[in-house]
């Protein structure tokens, strides 16, 4: 039996690298394609006709077949690959489409309509989508919250600061505090409204955070009516001042043709800013945001759609991590072409945002995305940084700085609590979660077991374990454990992600496979994998009323954690292993990869996922490889950080 799998595993994971090696750019680098809802193309086309731009009659063709592909069976869309219905999702969905030219009498219109408006109307969309339809005058500014532009000028110390709040929405709420302050119109040259969307019925916003409080929600509630009586009589010559202040802030951080921040929401809001404030369409500043938001589409033949960010960085350090597990001098030699693409992209010579808090240390991160100086973020420079290491035998001392200020980096922004957030140090102003423009519930960056766990990862493979922060770190980790043994998986869905992240680092940090935390860890894993060998879970179970594991189909890239997860502890030999390593054999494509529909990686909790196209290439590969290697060594565990 073991002499058939591992023959199975062996081709597995060749035919897996070589499809893998496939998709490797000329220069070294992995990039797929990232995935969220049909929020992002419906906004993007919005957008060009906010802008009143000539139509491309074409594209909208094929962004509103993508649209309608990816319409419910419930008659509008979700956030994720089989979700519930969203109704903010679904009013920009049909917004757009009725942008486009679809007839409002189509089927599929009037399925949505129904839908939208069963579920409160336009009345019930989230702050954002109310923004969207404020700007096309196609819903009041007065159900919008307030945010005054002179929050820019506030001083650091005050309760409410740009600042405290996380990267995403700094870079996504600046250009928006000048849209709100002058309101501008859309030129929408159709004259496309959404008038039959609302039901002439208030809704109330109701918070999506984890941590919202009445009380706190009450006072921000009762100030941002004040705020709303007040707002005619702000002295214009501070306002104008506030907006300076924004334009530079914006300017300041425009990072090229990579956009505001990288990510979809800010480069648009820039654009907009810029357009409002009379900037010319070849304006360098606003000609080079606009240019951002283009590089995000991915065009196929028949549909298009756009991405809210890209992530090459990611997936580059991935792959090459899975290409090392697979072994081999080709693998290897392509992964060490990946390592040199990767090192030229570390920070070193910007001080970003996240120096506000820890103005001492020296810059020395990755970023997500091609370019995002002023934003890396400690998940992708621990997953580089283990890369890099783990390449040493045959690299050298090549990396050995590049190494060096990662991890300096890295263990400089540790925050207080022992954990590591994604982007900056004690980003946990809770309180914030409350305020109305939050509903998201998402609007700060506290450190997670995920990111902390890769950050533990890191200082052990590179030797550290028995020193006051690492003590911390693991602290933070055993304090965040759920009572069944699993952890919460703030950027990957979901507890399947955390439990493979936090396992990975209490190997590396040498907890022992008998400990209590990792025992209950294994056997949560192995109580939930499914009939059919695999593991799955639905982003469902980031519900605030979560009750614990729901049954949800096998994925590829979340057996692929589980096993990973479950070999990290010293299980290679439980029976539930070799049963997922068949499964992911059985389930490998003739290309050498796995399909995937499923969205399994977190953007916003409740709010924002992705569908990472990416996952099902790697880490399936990662895991039969790791299994393979196990197996024929008659190693417990694996000696690396992930």
């Amino acid at each position: 039996m073991t002499i058939d799998i591992l023959g199975d595993a062996e081709a597995c994971a060749s035919r897996a690298a070589e499809a893998l090696a496939a998709l490797q750019r000329d220069d070294g680098h992995w990039v797929f394609e990232l995935e969220a809802d049909a929020t992002i193309p419906a906004e993007y086309v919005l957008l060009k006709h906010y802008l009143g731009e000539p139509r491309n009659a074409v594209l909208e063709a094929k962004i509103g077949r993508y649209l309608r592909r990816i319409q419910a069976n419930h008659g509008g869309w979700p956030l994720f690959h089989g979700g519930a219905f969203d109704v903010s999702a679904s009013a920009k969905a049909y917004f757009a489409l009725k942008m486009i030219g679809n007839d409002i009498g189509a089927p599929h219109m009037e399925r949505a309509r129904a839908a939208i408006l069963a579920a409160g109307g336009a009345e019930a969309v989230n702050v954002f989508t109310r923004i969207q339809l404020a700007l096309f005058a196609a819903g009041p500014w007065r159900t919008v919250p307030t945010l005054p532009v002179e929050l820019i000028l506030l001083p650091r110390w005050f309760p409410i600061h740009l600042s405290k709040m996380s990267y995403w929405a700094r870079t996504v709420i600046v250009p928006l505090l000048v849209l709100a302050a002058l309101r501008p119109v859309a030129r929408n040259p159709s004259g496309v409204r959404v008038d039959e969307l609302f039901t002439g019925k208030p809704a109330p916003l109701s918070s999506k955070a984890a941590n919202a409080k009445r009380l706190w929600q009450a006072f921000f509630g009762g100030l941002d009516r004040v705020l709303k009586a007040v707002e005619p009589l702000w002295p214009k010559r501070r306002r104008r001042h506030a907006i300076e202040a924004c334009v530079a802030f914006v300017t300041e951080r425009l990072n090229g043709e990579d956009g505001l921040g990288a990510i979809y929401p800010a480069m648009a809001n820039s654009v907009m800013m810029f357009d409002c404030l009379g900037y010319a369409e070849d304006h360098p500043h606003r000609a080079i945001a606009r240019r951002s938001v283009e590089k995000l589409l991915v065009v196929g033949e028949d549909e298009a759609y756009c991405q809210p960010c890209v992530s090459p960085v990611w997936d580059t350090a991935l792959a090459a991590h899975a290409m090392m597990e697979a072994g081999g001098e080709g693998n290897e030699r392509r992964a060490d072409a990946a390592l040199a693409w990767l090192k030229p992209l570390q920070v070193l010579d910007v001080k970003g945002d996240w120096a506000g808090e820890r103005p001492e240390v020296r810059p020395g991160g990755w970023p997500f995305q091609y370019r995002n100086a002023d934003y890396p973020d400690l998940d992708d420079t621990a997953v580089v940084v283990m890369a890099m290491e783990r390449a040493k035998g045959r690299t050298g001392e090549t990396c050995d700085e590049a190494i060096a200020r990662g991890v300096e980096w890295t263990a400089g922004l540790q925050s207080r609590d022992g954990g590591w957030g994604a982007f900056d140090a004690d980003n946990s102003h809770h309180y914030l979660n409350n305020i109305p423009f939050a509903d998201h519930g998402a609007l700060l960056d506290p450190p997670t077991t995920d990111v902390t766990a890769r950050c533990v990862s890191m200082l052990a493979q590179l030797g550290e374990t028995d020193t006051s922060r690492m003590k911390a770190a693991l602290a933070f980790l055993e304090k965040e454990q759920e009572a069944d043994g699993s952890w919460f998986g703030r950027w990957g869905v979901n507890y399947i992600y955390g439990t493979w992240s936090a396992l990975c680092a209490l190997n590396a940090a040498g907890v022992a496979s008998d400990a209590q935390m990792v025992r209950k860890a294994i056997d949560w894993l192995i109580s939930i994998q499914n009939a059919d060998s695999g593991w799955g879970e639905d982003c469902a179970s980031y519900a605030l009323d979560y009750r614990g594991y729901a049954a949800a189909p096998s994925t590829a890239s979340q057996t692929a954690w589980a096993l990973l997860g479950l070999m990290a502890a010293g299980e290679i030999g439980h029976p539930a292993v070799e049963r997922g390593v068949r499964h992911l054999i059985a389930t490998q494509d003739e290309r050498g990869l796995w399909g995937q529909d499923a969205y399994t990686g977190g953007g916003f909790p409740r709010v924002f996922y992705l569908r990472y196209h990416g996952y099902p290439a790697y880490f399936p590969l990662w895991a039969v490889a790791r299994y393979r290697n196990l197996k024929r060594s008659n190693q417990s565990r694996v000696a690396f950080g992930m």
